[in-house]
């Protein structure tokens, strides 16, 4: 599968081989493919399960964009691996000590997995999923971070202006 990311031609195209084979691998029934917007740092998802209510208006516009804050950390469950550098799962996700909490209209998680997809200098974006039927194990975890390596090299593609977003 990390060849089939690398070969194509569009971040989109490499976020939707991700999204639809690392749900199938981990039996997660959520997936969030995004990348750091180089230009003002937004961790902005291309590919998404829908779970909150304003989902589809994210569809519409193609993208679920989230500022990056003032303070450069975006916070919470879904910012710590990008806050951190560090990829994690939790089968208990309301006990983790970066959660604060469920966003109003969200479909609660009773599992996370997330990875920071980064080069040797910076985050470039994360995959995170959610929900399988049984727990995340190191496993999962080790099989998402190879496949966040092959999505870094489309990234780096991206920012470097071989290849567009969509």
């Amino acid at each position: 599968m990390a060849d089939k990311i690398k070969e194509a031609s569009t971040v989109k195209e490499a976020a939707n081989i991700i999204y639809k084979e690392l749900k199938k691998l981990t039996g997660s029934k959520c997936c969030y493919v995004a990348y750091i917007d180089p230009e003002n740092g937004d961790s902005v998802a291309i590919t998404f399960t829908h779970v909150t209510s304003q989902c589809n208006y994210y569809e519409s516009i193609k993208e679920a964009r989230f500022k990056r804050p003032k303070n450069g950390k975006y916070g919470g469950l879904l910012g710590y691996s990008i806050d951190t550098g560090k990829s994690f799962f939790t089968n208990d996700p309301m006990n983790h000590p970066a959660v604060h909490g469920t966003p109003k209209g969200h479909k609660p998680i009773k599992r996370f997995l997330s990875v920071a997809v980064k080069d040797k200098n910076r985050i470039l974006g994360q995959i995170v999923l959610g929900d399988p039927p049984i727990d995340y194990t190191i496993e999962d975890l080790k099989v998402s971070e190879e496949i966040g390596q092959a999505y870094a090299i489309i990234l780096q593609k991206f920012y470097n202006g071989e290849i567009p977003l969509r």
